[in-house]
């Protein structure tokens, strides 16, 4: 068990914070919140945390800290980092459930926390809060980048419509991550908090089906679009499209509409999706694996989460790729990682001649998942060489006849399925730019 004054006691308060400069997404001021901590100061600390990161209670749970601010500490070289994501946790989940949302009508920076520009960790941003009163904003998505914006954006003035696919506020944090793992009163909360007038949510409503995106940029002062990675890739094998097939995060949308109790379940991925599905489809009573062409140590996944799966009963089995769907089976070949001569990098090969069959009743894909541009249709914005859509630093848009653009994107709209903290971050970035460009 932590605790979180020893923690705080023993916190170097470093003049240089690796944990924030280095290792945070959001560049979280570590020292300047552990001093308040220690102090007894927990709504000036929370205060802090919050408005640099209103997501603050939850990436302290749900976000790879051990990748972040504990992977970065300078007393790692001793064995024995801060555990700064229990006290973030303590003091953000404390100040969230009391906080309200209001308009800001000083004239400091919305942020003048920590900057997101590399080598300047101490800057603010020097946007004047209260500077775009009557500017109306768009945003499409609900999840954790498009409510970091719709706080930031409201105290700064805007007024904000904020439009999502599902039916409620959320996202992934509501229907892709486990309760297990993130209680939904961290969800719903955030309902509470934007239930003001100068917002308006509107779910149920899919950019591209029920909205159009020419008509946003024209009702609209300024849009920005925050909606997830919700398009799952293809296995492209024979046999996927059969229906013991299901798509891990169709699965971790509506898990009860699953009866997996009893059933051989097979997760294919290494990822924090695939961790998240095993774990939910263990617990609903299935003999539950997860197959992955590499191995342990090449896993995306947060390695707490694939101990923790383990606990949980999930069982693995590592140098595996899938090559056929059959009925009541899956069809599997052996794989080994070898050095490229050529390159010299590590690269995962598929041996010929190792095929067989695995008993499998449901069969569930968690190899990546990607934004679906096809909610763009419409207008003529331009893909880079990737197929992604070309922005600035902030995030903005640039359409292919240059024609001056209003429309921004933050989360997994350029980053792709990244972690919840690093949605916020390019959040803050895309707010960056709308308030300078209504200003």
């Amino acid at each position: 068990m932590i605790n979180n004054q020893d923690e705080a006691r023993r916190c170097l308060l470093c003049k240089k914070p690796f944990c924030s400069l280095k290792g945070c997404p959001v560049r979280t001021s570590v020292p300047e919140c552990m001093a308040l901590y220690r102090e007894g100061r927990l709504d000036e600390a929370g205060k802090i945390l919050f408005d640099n990161n209103p997501l603050s209670a939850v990436t302290s749970q749900v976000c790879d800290w051990k990748q972040f601010c504990f992977g970065h500490c300078v007393l790692n070289v001793k064995g024995e980092p801060i555990h700064w994501y229990s006290v973030e946790q303590e003091v953000s989940e404390r100040y969230l459930f009391q906080y309200k949302l209001e308009r800001d009508s000083t004239d400091k920076p919305w942020n003048d926390g920590m900057s997101l520009q590399a080598g300047d960790a101490s800057s603010p941003h020097g946007l004047s809060v209260g500077s775009v009163c009557g500017k109306r904003v768009a945003i499409v998505g609900a999840g954790p980048a498009g409510i970091a914006a719709a706080v930031w954006l409201y105290r700064s003035g805007a007024d904000i419509d904020l439009y999502d696919a599902n039916p409620r506020m959320g996202g992934v944090l509501r229907y892709g991550i486990p309760a297990f793992r993130l209680d939904k009163k961290f969800v719903d909360i955030y309902e509470k908090i934007l239930d003001v007038p100068g917002i308006r949510f509107f779910g149920g409503k899919a950019l591209g089906k029920d909205i159009l995106l020419n008509d946003l940029r024209r009702d609209y002062d300024a849009v920005l679009i925050a909606a997830g990675a919700e398009k799952p890739a293809l296995l492209r094998i024979p046999g996927e499209d059969k229906p013991g097939v299901v798509e891990a995060l169709h699965y971790l949308k509506d898990p009860g509409s699953y009866a997996l109790k009893g059933k051989r379940v097979i997760v294919i991925g290494g990822g924090n999706v695939a961790m998240d599905a095993c774990r939910t489809a263990v617990r609903s009573g299935a003999e539950t694996w997860v197959y992955y062409r590499k191995t342990f140590e090449n896993m995306p996944a947060n390695p707490m989460e694939v101990e923790e799966a383990k606990a949980d009963g999930v069982r693995f089995r590592v140098f595996q790729a899938p090559i056929e769907v059959g009925d009541g089976y899956v069809i599997f070949r052996d794989c080994r990682n070898e050095t490229d001569p050529e390159t010299g990098k590590l690269v995962t090969k598929i041996l010929d001649g190792t095929d067989h069959e695995v008993p499998c009743d449901v069969l569930m894909p968690a190899i990546s998942e990607k934004p679906d541009f096809g909610i763009l249709s419409g207008v003529l914005w331009q893909p880079n060489v990737w197929g992604w859509p070309v922005t600035d630093e902030s995030g903005r848009m640039g359409f292919q006849d240059d024609s001056p653009t209003n429309v921004w994107v933050a989360g997994d709209f350029t980053l792709g399925p990244k972690t919840v903290v690093e949605a916020v971050g390019s959040a803050r970035a895309a707010v960056d730019g709308i308030l300078s460009f209504l200003k």
